[in-house]
C-alpha cells in the first residue's frame, strides 16, 4: 500500500509526497490505486526518447475488471520530494497541471492467494503513443534544432505540449524525412547535428519526466565548452551512523550517502572498443557529385583534447583531465592503440549538391569534413556507452534527471593508501544516463546509472620491459620437416 506523505520538509531521506495514483478509463471513470499499489517505477534515460513506467498492484476487489481496462487508460499522479519549491523539480503527471501517462499493456497477471490478484500495469508518455501512430514525410531546410522543434510541435506528428530544452546547432542542411516515425526522424537529425558553441559531434534526444532534451554530450559536462558545469549533487559511499554527533545534518548526509554501488563496466573492454572504432577509425567519404573520395583517420589520443570530458575543470592546466586509456600501447610497446586506423573502416556517402547540379545551393557540411566528423562521432558515443559505467542506489531526489552532472567520492580499497581521499580512477564526476524512480509504501529510492569518459589524474606510459620476440619461428611441412614452404615456391 502506498501511503501519502505531505510535508513541507523531509523528516528523513527517502520521504516523498504522492497524493494519489488515479487510473482513468476510456469513459472517464476514476479509481485511486494508491492503496493497492505495491510499487511504482518510472524510467528515464538519455538513450530513450520517451519516459516509461510500471505500477505493480495487488488487487482483492477486481478493480481491473470493474474499470474494463483495455489499454486506453491513463495514469495520473504528482510526485516530489518534500521541501521542493521549484515546479521543474516535480514529477507532474496530474490531470490538473501536468499530463497523465498512457497505459499500453498489463503483464504478470497471477493469483497470489484465493482472493488476491497481482499484475503489472505498463505506462508511457503521450508522445510514446503518438510516435507509434504517426509518420513524418516532409523536407526540412535550415537549422537542425528548428527541424526538431517542428516535428515535436506539429499537430500531425508528436504534438507535444511539453517544454523543450535544446542546444543550438551550428550546422544547417536540407533533410528529407521519408515516411519515418517522429522519434526515428529526430534521431536521424540528432546524429548529424553539431553544437554551435562547442566542439562536440552528435546530439542526444531524450525525454525526462520534466521535459524533452536535445543536446550534445559536451553540454552535459560543460557550459558552451568553455567553463565547468556545476555538479548537481555529490555522493559518497559511507554508511550513516546515527549516533555520530559530529554530523550536523543527518538528513542531508543521508541524501548524499550511497546505499550501494556497482560498476557495470569498471575496466574498458579494449578488444570491443578497438573493433568499434573508439581508438582508431578509417572513414572513406565518397562524393556522389564528382565521384571523388577522401580518406580520413581518427586517432583517439591525438583528438581527445578537442572536446570536453566528465572531469573537466576550469583550470588552464587541467581542462580535459586524462583519457581512460592514456597509457595504452600495443603488444610490441611501440605504437599506441590509436595508431591502428584500420581497426574499423567505414564508407561515408556524401555530397553538398542536389539534382546533380553544382549551380544549386550547397547543403550541409563540406564533404571533406564528413569523414573526419564521422570518426569523431563514433568515438564519442563509444566512450560513453563503453566507458566507465556506475550504478548507484540512493534516496529519492526528484530534482535529479538524466544529463545532470554528479560527483562520486570513493576511497581506494587499499589498506596502504589511508592518506588518499579519493580513488582517482573511479572517483570524480559522472553524467547521469539513466534513472529508475522506485516508490514503495515506505520509501522513495532512485537507481542511477552514470557514465564517465575520463580519469581525474594523468596516467603516463612507463618503459615496460616486454618486447615481442624478434626471432621468427621455423616453418615445417608436417610430412617432411626438411622442406621449407619458401624454398618450395622459389
Amino acid at each position: 500500500m502506498v501511503k501519502t506523505h505531505i510535508k513541507d520538509r523531509p523528516e528523513k531521506a527517502g520521504d516523498y509526497t504522492l497524493g494519489h495514483i488515479d487510473l482513468i478509463n476510456h469513459r472517464g471513470d476514476i479509481i485511486d490505486l494508491k492503496y493497492i499499489v505495491v510499487e511504482l517505477n518510472i524510467y528515464e534515460s538519455i538513450y530513450k526518447n520517451a519516459v516509461t513506467g510500471t505500477v505493480v498492484i495487488t488487487d482483492s476487489k477486481n478493480q481491473i475488471g470493474r474499470l474494463e481496462v483495455q489499454g486506453l487508460e491513463r495514469i495520473a499522479f504528482k510526485l516530489f520530494s518534500p521541501g521542493t519549491n521549484d515546479a521543474d523539480d516535480i514529477l507532474d503527471a496530474s490531470v490538473e497541471t501536468g499530463e497523465p501517462f498512457h497505459v499500453y499493456k498489463i503483464t504478470d497477471r497471477k493469483q497470489v492467494t484465493p482472493g488476491n490478484m497481482a499484475y503489472t500495469i505498463h505506462f508511457a508518455s503521450r508522445e510514446f503513443m503518438r510516435n507509434l501512430r504517426t509518420k513524418v514525410s516532409q523536407a526540412y531546410d535550415g537549422p537542425f534544432d528548428l527541424a526538431v522543434l517542428k516535428i515535436l510541435r506539429h499537430k500531425d506528428y508528436l504534438d507535444t505540449r511539453k517544454k523543450l530544452k535544446y542546444e543550438e546547432t551550428g550546422n544547417s542542411d536540407k533533410v528529407v524525412v521519408p515516411n519515418m516515425r517522429p522519434f526515428d526522424a529526430i534521431n536521424m537529425i540528432a546524429d548529424k547535428s553539431l553544437p554551435k558553441k562547442s566542439n562536440s559531434v552528435g546530439f542526444f534526444f531524450y525525454q525526462s519526466v520534466k521535459c524533452f532534451h536535445f543536446r550534445s554530450w559536451e553540454s552535459m559536462v560543460s557550459n558552451q565548452g568553455s567553463s565547468k558545469r556545476p555538479v548537481k549533487q555529490s555522493f559518497y559511499y559511507m554508511p550513516l551512523k546515527h549516533e555520530d554527533e559530529a554530523i550536523p545534518n543527518k538528513i542531508d548526509h543521508d541524501f548524499k550517502s550511497v546505499q550501494s554501488y556497482r560498476f557495470l563496466n569498471n575496466f574498458h573492454d579494449v578488444a570491443a572498443n578497438t573493433a568499434l572504432g573508439t581508438y582508431g577509425h578509417r572513414v572513406t567519404s565518397y562524393n556522389f557529385y564528382d565521384k571523388s573520395y577522401l580518406q580520413s583517420d581518427y586517432n583517439y589520443h591525438d583528438q581527445y583534447e578537442d572536446t570536453r570530458h566528465t572531469d573537466f575543470e576550469n583550470k588552464d592546466a587541467d581542462k580535459n583531465k586524462q583519457p581512460v586509456v592514456g597509457t595504452a600501447v600495443d603488444y610490441d610497446n611501440e605504437l599506441n592503440l590509436s595508431d591502428y586506423p584500420e581497426s574499423r573502416t567505414t564508407l561515408q556517402p556524401t555530397t553538398q549538391y542536389l539534382h546533380n547540379d553544382k549551380a544549386g545551393a550547397g547543403y550541409g557540411l563540406d564533404v571533406e569534413q564528413d569523414s573526419v566528423l564521422k570518426g569523431k562521432r563514433v568515438s564519442i558515443y563509444n566512450q560513453i556507452l563503453h566507458g566507465t559505467c556506475l550504478k548507484l542506489v540512493v534516496k529519492g531526489q526528484s530534482y535529479l534527471e538524466p544529463g545532470d552532472l554528479i560527483e562520486f567520492k570513493i576511497r581506494p580499497v587499499d589498506a596502504d593508501k589511508v592518506d588518499i581521499e579519493q580513488d582517482h580512477r573511479f572517483g570524480g564526476q559522472y553524467v547521469i544516463t539513466k534513472i529508475r524512480h522506485q516508490i514503495t509504501s515506505e520509501i522513495y529510492t532512485m537507481v542511477l546509472e552514470c557514465a564517465k569518459d575520463s580519469v581525474v589524474n594523468p596516467q603516463y606510459a612507463g618503459r615496460p620491459e616486454y618486447k615481442a620476440a624478434y626471432e621468427v619461428g621455423a616453418i615445417e611441412d608436417i610430412y617432411d620437416s626438411s622442406t621449407n614452404i619458401y624454398n618450395r615456391h622459389r
